[in-house]
């Protein structure tokens, strides 16, 4: 069952991404859009026709940024709140996406639905909630509070349904505290391997508070340490890094997760 929140009292703001490539709609309070869902979406190696689901979208902002870079591929949005997938819905049409290109589906990770079936995405993006349930004081607003409490299952639960939904060799790619990288890797493992690990920076000399981990469903081979992404220069502002992922649509590769296509059917043979 879909949660249902009303927008009506809260209103909207229409704020741009990638130097305004992306137009965004979204809520004017309670839950808003970081660059999180930036970098996520320029770590995932999508290619023209790929078919990627964007588990949580929200309002559809990693899957519209994925999309102002890579148009011809194809984008599932699964979410759990109702007015928040409206939101998505609108703002692909605000920016000119087609359903074909980006549909979205209301549902909760615990009980997906039937049509959605596993193993079908050639790419899983997720920017879970990053706090879980037990000892976390809720925010007063409802949307904001679902966005950012894990649920029943907590983060396991998110693991497990990326790596189901996944195809085999096919990559999954989050954005999560730097607090969590064991609990991601636990979820990973046994499942999936060729796991990349990069750190974002605040600061040259300031300890990651999140990181991007991407990793290729059924592989074995070790984990890397990526140099990671200093977010912020000596002046405050955005490096030139992160300035060319932010205004400039940029890529964000993370090496070994770079796409391996999958080979062709011969149907003569069958």
């Amino acid at each position: 069952m879909t949660a249902k929140l009303d927008f009506a009292d809260a209103g909207l703001t229409e704020d741009g991404l990638l130097d305004g490539r992306v137009r965004l709609l979204q809520p004017a309070r309670g839950y808003r859009v970081a660059i999180d869902a930036v970098l996520l979406a320029a770590a995932v190696p999508a290619q023209p026709g790929d078919r990627v689901l964007d588990a949580g979208t929200g309002v559809g902002a990693a899957a519209l940024c994925l999309l102002a870079r890579q148009p011809r591929a194809r984008v599932t949005g699964f979410e759990l709140q109702a007015n928040f997938a409206d939101l998505a819905r609108r703002n692909a049409l605000l920016n000119g996406v087609a359903a074909e290109r980006f549909d979205v589906v209301e549902g909760d990770i615990a009980a997906p639905p039937a049509d959605m079936a596993p193993g079908t995405f050639d790419h899983v993006m997720a920017n879970p909630p990053f706090r879980p349930d037990a000892g976390g004081t809720p925010s007063p607003d409802a949307g904001k509070a679902v966005a950012t409490f894990e649920g029943v299952g907590g983060l396991a639960a998110w693991m497990s349904f990326v790596l189901d939904m996944a195809r085999p060799g096919g990559t999954v790619t989050l954005i999560h505290q730097a607090s969590r990288l064991a609990d991601i890797l636990g979820g990973l493992g046994g499942r999936a391997g060729g796991i990349v690990v990069c750190p974002l920076w605040p600061a040259a000399d300031k300890p990651a508070g999140r990181i991007i981990v991407a990793a290729r469903k059924g592989d074995r081979t070790p984990m890397i340490l990526h140099p990671g992404l200093i977010l912020h220069g000596p002046d405050g502002g955005y490096t030139a890094a992160v300035q060319g992922i932010l205004r400039d649509a940029g890529d964000l590769p993370l090496g070994r997760t770079a796409t391996r296509r999958r080979q062709p059917r011969n149907t003569a043979l069958e």
